[in-house]
């Protein structure tokens, strides 16, 4: 069996105190593997989420254990997560939060610049990627000219730019027709399988559901079913 790229045992996160406490986790356990995709799945609501938002230090932990690419979040010092998470994490966010003053390449380069790498080089890499999601003709537009689907296909391609050892996707076929849903699933699937590198996808979409090694039923807070496929 491959190694763990994340392991949680007893996870917890509440939102809120009192009577308004939403209890988000409920004692999450969870493996996902490298060279895997692991697919999260289950009603609106029951802390999907919530649960890569912390696997990618977005979000803090209230409890539990927590290990990601070998490292716990809570033994970094202040700066250090977000120089971690600009490292190794690609997040593919359900709202896109593309810039609109930047075109969209500069768009899909951001992570490399954070990282330091040249804007000239970082916006020909981001072009490159770009023809693989097929917005090769739209790299010097602004997003507000591009479609909810193409929008969708920026942020998935800013997600891989920097080639993340962990890729963490919030409903990354949402807005997509069944052919480019493919073709992006395709490269965030071949991510999942490289060395040292594991998918963490978030979907409600059952045309993907082949793609995944392991899917994870989730409800009001917990894990109540895990499916190895294969």
């Amino acid at each position: 069996m491959s190694a763990s790229a994340v392991r949680i045992r007893g996870l917890t996160k509440t939102f809120g105190t009192g009577d308004s406490a939403v209890h988000a986790l409920r004692g999450v356990d969870l493996d996902a593997l490298y060279g895997q995709a692991t697919y999260l799945v289950g009603p609106s609501g029951c802390g999907k989420t919530t649960l890569i938002s912390i696997i990618a230090g977005l979000l803090h932990r209230d409890g539990g254990e927590l290990e990601v690419l070998g490292t716990d979040h809570a033994t970094f010092r202040a700066g250090q997560l977000t120089r971690w998470r600009s490292e190794n994490v690609g997040f593919i966010f359900q709202a896109f939060n593309l810039i609109p003053q930047l075109t969209v390449a500069e768009n899909v380069a951001v992570p490399l610049v954070i990282r330091g790498e040249s804007r000239r080089r970082a916006v020909a890499k981001a072009e490159e990627l770009l023809e693989k999601v097929g917005l090769g003709g739209r790299a010097k537009a602004k997003p507000t000219k591009l479609s909810g689907g193409q929008q969708q296909r920026v942020a998935i391609a800013r997600s891989l730019v920097h080639d993340p050892r962990i890729l963490v996707c919030d409903e990354p076929t949402s807005a997509l027709d069944a052919q480019t849903g493919r073709r992006v699933m395709d490269l965030i699937t071949a991510v999942a399988h490289g060395p040292d590198r594991a998918v963490i996808v978030v979907t409600h979409d059952d045309r993907i559901f082949h793609l995944a090694d392991r899917v994870v039923h989730m409800n009001d807070g917990t894990v109540t079913k895990v499916e190895v496929k294969g």
